[in-house]
């Protein structure tokens, strides 16, 4: 039917928790807010009823009926086939070099869309039962490995050691005494890796003098090697001038005779 053309569903996920929830929208007074955004953008989520007040939203993706993906950067409300290789969105080669010609959607919201997804950026006055609500929120398993990340989760400054912060998991077996795990963290700057930089950088610097040096003894060389072949040119040229005169000079006397 039209209404069932016509409704939308908004998959929200909600990072501070870990939880998803999907609604139908069915009014089109509502679905009109969110026409003509781009990926990235934000909503407010006033427009989605009084459960919603306070909300922000950023628009993250979303499918078509047919299951074809938004791509970010394509400037379109549409479908468009575009050439795509390694690298680029929504396409994962199978061979080295392969490009491929594949349908993807526009960045931009149009009433095409199936699901639209949304992610909350700010929490409104009201918690959402299985989204936003404590009871519901989903502990993290894993932590983050990077560095940065690690001091986004906890809020840290770049002087604070985030060894001290790592999410740890503790495993129990049966009969064996209990032990944690922690991720290796990446990116992590200690002295030992300053001492590096400063190691490579002195190597560097050690092979740009000696590669310096080494340009310059080949250039003293070549100058030489010049100098000398135009110094052996110079006396070749000024034997053949003194040959030359000492025999116009017997031509002439013997044709004074």
């Amino acid at each position: 039917t039209l209404l069932a053309c016509l409704a939308m569903k908004f998959n929200i996920a909600c990072p501070a928790t870990g939880c998803q929830k999907v609604i139908e929208i069915e009014d089109e007074k509502q679905l009109l807010h969110f026409y003509d955004k781009r990926m990235a953008q934000e909503v407010e989520g006033d427009v989605l009823g009084d459960d919603w007040k306070g909300y922000i939203f950023r628009i993250s993706g979303g499918n078509d009926k047919q299951g074809f993906p938004m791509m970010q950067g394509v400037m379109l409300n549409h479908r468009c086939r575009l050439l795509l290789q390694k690298g680029s969105k929504c396409y994962r080669p199978r061979k080295a070099g392969e490009r491929k010609r594949k349908s993807v959607r526009g960045c931009i919201v149009s009433h095409d869309l199936a699901v639209l997804n949304l992610v909350i950026i700010k929490k409104g006055e009201k918690d959402v039962e299985g989204l936003t609500d404590e009871k519901s929120a989903k502990p993290r398993r894993l932590g983050p490995k990077r560095a940065n990340n690690i001091r986004k989760l906890f809020n840290l400054s770049k002087k604070d050691d985030v060894r001290d912060a790592i999410v740890r998991r503790k495993i129990e077996k049966d009969g064996k005494k209990d032990c944690f795990k922690a991720p290796k963290i990446q990116r992590l700057i200690t002295p030992a890796r300053l001492q590096r930089k400063l190691k490579w950088k002195a190597e560097r610097r050690h092979r740009w003098e000696k590669s310096r040096a080494a340009a310059k003894e080949y250039n003293d060389l070549v100058a030489e090697r010049l100098r000398e072949e135009r110094e052996r040119r110079q006396s070749y040229k000024e034997k053949r001038r003194s040959l030359s005169r000492k025999m116009s000079e017997k031509k002439a006397a013997a044709a004074s005779k």
